[in-house]
């Protein structure tokens, strides 16, 4: 598989790392020195792209790559705003998008056992369900897009909860997210129900780039020769 990496930051060299263990070529590599190479003619060659860059620049990055007829692989958080705008052009262009807030194995495992838990303790009133996610002080967004998803799916489970909201608060009907951030921490995220009597917690924690990078690899080996809108649920048959 030859691979377009748009965005050569510490998580684009990571994926550099496994792709080329697992005899993946790395055909084009894009960063803030070199925009102009990011062109149709330097990515035809490319199988697939895999963007992870910023919020800023993530949208007209995957825009260009449907627009080139490349499928792309994104991991860019905090613009998700622009959804339903690459959702269509994608369908436009016939294109092929797969989008995860979190592309680890682990942490996809992690968000079906958060769904599982929320609509078991939805039943028990007594409990609050709070959310904390600590990342690396380079993280541009906060809340990171991993929390966010956590507490999306906290939300269409808890009949409680109308919305979260990215600070402490004591009232019942919002989902409180704490973000933090401490390096080296490459991310951590607990889950909260908290009682008079217990709490129950479930936690989610990095140790490194590997997994993050591992399964950014393995969406794009899902994505070749496929059309349409995918999720990491597609890839890992969840």
């Amino acid at each position: 598989m030859k691979i377009a990496l748009i965005g050569y930051g510490k998580m684009g060299k990571a994926i550099e790392e496994i792709a080329l263990q697992k005899g993946h070529e790395i055909v084009l590599k894009i960063d803030l020195n070199n925009l102009d190479d990011f062109n149709q003619e330097n990515i035809a060659n490319a199988d697939v792209a895999i963007e992870f860059t910023s919020p800023h620049t993530a949208f007209e990055n995957v825009k260009k790559c449907l627009s080139f007829g490349v499928p792309v692989i994104c991991g860019s958080t905090g613009w998700l705003e622009k959804w339903n705008e690459i959702e269509t052009f994608c369908k436009q262009q016939n294109g092929t998008f797969l989008y995860a807030s979190n592309f680890s194995i682990g942490v996809n495992l992690f968000f079906e056992l958060n769904t599982y838990l929320a609509k078991l303790m939805n039943k028990y009133d007594d409990y609050n369900v709070s959310l904390t996610e600590i990342h690396h002080t380079q993280k541009k967004d906060a809340p990171s897009g991993t929390a966010i998803t956590l507490a999306e799916q906290i939300l269409a489970n808890n009949s409680t909860k109308e919305k979260w909201i990215n600070e402490p608060s004591s009232n019942k009907n919002e989902l409180s997210i704490i973000s933090e951030r401490i390096d080296p921490a490459p991310g951590t995220h607990t889950i909260k129900y908290s009682s008079t009597i217990d709490d129950i917690e479930i936690t989610h924690t990095a140790h490194n780039r590997i997994g993050f990078a591992s399964g950014a690899v393995l969406a794009a080996e899902f994505v070749v020769g496929k059309k349409g809108i995918f999720t990491m649920k597609d890839a890992l048959g969840l």
